[in-house]
């Protein structure tokens, strides 16, 4: 009965890889003379696919959250701005983690400076300073953020390396010849944390797009 209904199961599922597969697997399964190695065969392939499933899921779920989704989605799409850039970000910059404050009291999910994040949001018409701790409050301010950024630099390089080391560095290195050729476009960034920083957001951020298609 037990080996009926794992054929049976079995058959389901290998008819839906190929209408043929199925009935030839059951077949062999019953008929041939060297059941037992089949049956290992079968039993360590089924093991190695939930471990490959297993190992995806750890990898979506730790490696690669989308926490705080209601409010990345929202406000990347208010301001027209790819929410993996903004997942992207908050991984490497707080490793999703609301609480944290670096030594140079950057705050929050997306890292941000009380100073910038008030200069921000007098941009946006914002009366009140921003809450840095809380995490919608943090979210909206960081991505305001990124799209001022963009309207003031060309690429993404240029955006990240200015998230990291500020608007002003950036455009003092577009106007130095040994970073760059046309002042638009950065051939180099001279502070290795910056330019780990851009490299990091980059692999994440294509992460993002490639396993969240």
């Amino acid at each position: 009965m037990k080996i009926n209904l794992f054929l049976s199961i079995l058959y389901y599922i290998t008819t839906e890889i190929s209408p043929n597969c199925g009935k030839r697997l059951v077949v062999c399964l019953k008929n041939s003379k060297t059941n037992r190695r089949v049956w290992i065969v079968w039993i360590s392939l089924s093991c190695a696919v939930v471990l490959a499933a297993s190992t995806a899921l750890a990898f979506y779920f730790l490696y690669l959250p989308k926490k705080y989704s209601q409010f990345v989605e929202r406000y990347a799409a208010e301001c027209g701005l790819d929410s993996d850039l903004v997942y992207a970000v908050i991984r490497c910059e707080s490793g999703f983690d609301e609480d944290a404050m670096s030594r140079s009291g950057a705050i929050g999910l997306m890292q941000l400076r009380p100073e910038t994040a008030n200069y921000i949001s007098r941009l946006a018409g914002k009366e009140h300073a921003p809450d840095l701790y809380d995490a919608e409050s943090n979210i909206r301010t960081g991505v305001l953020y990124l799209v001022y950024l963009r309207q003031r630099f060309s690429t993404l390089s240029e955006i990240l390396a200015a998230y990291n080391a500020g608007e002003g560095r950036v455009n003092a290195w577009l106007c130095d010849p040994r970073y760059s050729d046309n002042g638009e476009t950065l051939t180099d960034i001279p502070f290795q944390e910056t330019r780990q920083y851009v490299k990091r957001v980059k692999k994440f951020y294509n992460y993002y797009k490639f396993f969240y298609f």
